[in-house]
């Protein structure tokens, strides 16, 4: 299974309950940014399913056909800004990410979390001016973990997945920037019916309750 990095821990906690309804099965992921892993299936990789962090990811597959059946939306996601633990340069809003003094990272504008930072930035007319742009949200909430850097913005689910590692901040403004997280099987799929059966547990109450557990929207 190809899978948004932001999808890591849900999908890791529900791959391992699937192997204990299915005996003998072994759900192998690969988690990375949405647009690397779409670029991989267009390219041939070997998948049987991929969920994308955003509609424009999962477009980069259908439109080369690759998909079994037209993908369907299980969750939704909003920004939210990951500061170092404590939050000791006061930020409280998504302009004070622009303040001279501050270290911040974000995700590359092809990755969805970078495409959503961007439609914030044209929403409120700030600009930021990050220190690096990073491949996928795990990488930028390492960076502000570690303290290299002094906030980033990830997703709401990225920050209570951190378990208290980082800080997060609401802002009024990640609600103009929702993104969609659809699924579906890749076309010529070796396990096609265990990847629908997947779908059917993400879909499921236990899949809606894992997914909501971190702060992932229903569709």
């Amino acid at each position: 299974m190809f899978a948004a990095a932001s999808l890591k821990d849900t999908f890791t906690e529900l791959g391992n309950r699937f192997q204990t309804d299915n005996p003998g099965v072994t759900v192998t992921f690969s988690f990375a940014g949405s647009s690397d892993l779409a670029q991989q299936i267009v390219n041939g990789a070997p998948a049987d399913l991929f969920a994308a962090a955003s509609d424009a990811t999962m477009k980069t597959v259908t439109d080369a056909s690759m998909t079994a059946a037209a993908p369907k939306v299980f969750a939704t996601n909003v920004l939210q800004i990951a500061t170092v633990k404590g939050n000791p340069k006061g930020i409280a809003t998504f302009a004070d990410l622009a303040k001279p003094d501050l270290k911040v990272v974000v995700c590359a504008p092809a990755v969805p979390c970078g495409a959503a930072e961007q439609k914030v930035e044209k929403a409120t007319g700030v600009t930021l001016k990050p220190v690096s742009q990073e491949s996928d949200v795990k990488s930028v909430l390492s960076k502000v973990a570690s303290g290299d850097a002094d906030a980033g913005l990830v997703y709401v689910t990225d920050v209570a997945s951190a378990k208290g590692t980082v800080q997060g901040v609401d802002f009024a403004e990640s609600a103009q920037a929702k993104t969609n997280y659809p699924i579906a099987v890749v076309k010529d799929a070796k396990q096609a019916d265990l990847a629908n059966a997947f779908i059917t547990l993400v879909n499921s109450d236990i899949g809606k309750k894992t997914l909501g557990a971190v702060g992932f929207g229903t569709p």
